[in-house]
């Protein structure tokens, strides 16, 4: 099947700087669509950035000329460049992938999450 895993969450102080990757891998015939969810304690899962082939990239207002999202296409790779983080960025952020696989079902698929923690 499909699996999608991220990796650089952590702690860091506020103004500080974090870089997110998840790369997916399985069965993949290709990637429409690649990006960042992130879910804060009592609050609803939120976009953050999200890479949709041919059609650019969508960033959420709150996150505007702090964050990056860039991909590595031959690699099935997407990374979140983040910086200024604010207290407020706080959240599990979660890799999604709309996916179309040459084994299985296709459609949406999702990383377990990395914790994202701003504070001093």
């Amino acid at each position: 099947q499909v699996l999608l895993m991220e990796s650089g969450g952590g702690l860091v102080q506020p103004g500080g700087s974090l870089r997110l990757s998840c790369a997916a891998s399985g069965s993949i015939l290709s990637i429409n669509a690649m990006g960042w969810y992130r879910q804060a304690p009592g609050k609803e899962r939120e976009l953050v950035a999200r890479d949709i082939r041919g059609d650019g990239t969508r960033y959420a207002d709150s996150v505007k000329g702090r964050f990056t999202c860039s991909r590595d296409n031959a690699k099935n790779t997407v990374y979140l460049q983040m910086n200024s983080l604010k207290p407020e960025d706080t959240a599990v952020y979660y890799c999604n992938a709309d996916v179309v696989s040459y084994l299985g079902r296709s459609g949406d698929f999702w990383g377990p999450g990395t914790q994202v923690t701003v504070s001093s």
